[in-house]
């Protein structure tokens, strides 16, 4: 990082990428997943985040734009002893912080997936603003459409979280662990859900959730630590770990809307999905991410 600048209690530091990057391909995107919770693209083509800050839970917000050649301006307004982790965080959900150099390799050894990325050649994995928030996705996940848990996190993170200004929108962003409180059954969600997000906030609080811990683990340790958690299984364990934690090489087999993709484009037969997951080394949650959100451009 260099060029930081500080003004009251907003930091700008220009973050150096590693690989391509390009923020216009991320407006696309988000405008293909309208409603996502603590993200929107802003009208300057740069992207505004609103989270909560681990480790303190203190909101933040972020606004990312191009800073230059292989840099993206990273400006946080947050409280001032936050604002390095809000820039390290806001950089993690974006995929900023990932080497990325060797993707284009990987590519070249898959044209399937290579049709996939050429949909977004400039966009990387977005991740959830924290395990925390992933975790609680899903638990509310459980059992539900993607786009109905979507629209109840949106109720939670309304209710209970911070709607914040930024890069001239309104972004609501997932309440920290302190601020969901007790939810009552008009948050749509059952008993046993409620009950697990109320343990979940207490394993955040206690550090059991924090991102730079999981992600220096082996992914199978990772796993194997958030599987401990209430309310958490396999599938929610890998949700944690490659789009909360954001660990880049982890191939989610318990994702079966996934690997039923992958069977239809590579035309598998008697192959195990996971076996294509494993050219895709040292980013096999990147893999996963494209075919799960980004059309083909064949499609």
């Amino acid at each position: 990082m260099n060029a930081t600048v500080v003004k009251g209690n907003v930091l700008s530091v220009d973050v150096e990428v590693r690989g391509v990057v390009g923020l216009a391909d991320y407006v696309a995107h988000l405008k293909r997943i309208p409603g996502r919770c603590g993200i929107a693209g802003s009208g300057s083509g740069a992207l505004a985040l609103a989270f909560a800050v681990e480790r303190t839970w203190r909101y933040a917000t972020a606004l990312v734009s191009h800073g230059g050649p292989g840099r993206v301006r990273v400006e946080v307004e947050s409280h001032p002893e936050d604002g390095p982790a809000a820039v390290a965080q806001a950089c993690r959900i974006l995929s900023l912080d990932v080497d990325a150099r060797g993707f284009p390799a990987v590519m070249s050894q898959d044209p399937v997936l290579a049709r996939r990325v050429r949909a977004g050649p400039g966009l990387r994995p977005i991740l959830f603003g924290s395990p925390w928030e992933a975790a609680c996705w899903a638990v509310v996940c459980h059992r539900f459409r993607v786009t109905h848990a979507d629209a109840l996190v949106r109720r939670i993170a309304e209710r209970r979280g911070r709607t914040l200004h930024v890069g001239g929108r309104e972004v609501a962003c997932f309440p920290s662990p302190g601020d969901l409180g007790e939810l009552d059954a008009s948050s749509g969600l059952s008993e046993a859900k409620r009950s697990r997000l109320a343990a979940l906030a207490d394993a955040a609080l206690a550090g059991e959730l924090d991102a730079s811990t999981l992600r220096a683990r082996p992914v199978a340790e990772a796993l194997d630590a958030v599987r401990r958690l209430p309310g958490i299984g396999p599938f929610s364990a890998e949700l944690v770990v490659g789009r909360g934690v954001g660990h880049p090489d982890l191939f989610p087999e318990a994702e079966t809307h996934l690997t039923t993709a992958l069977r239809r484009s590579y035309d598998l037969d008697g192959v195990e999905p996971v076996t294509v997951g494993d050219a895709w080394r040292p980013y096999r949650s990147w893999g996963a991410f494209f075919f799960r959100e980004v059309p083909s451009d064949e499609q």
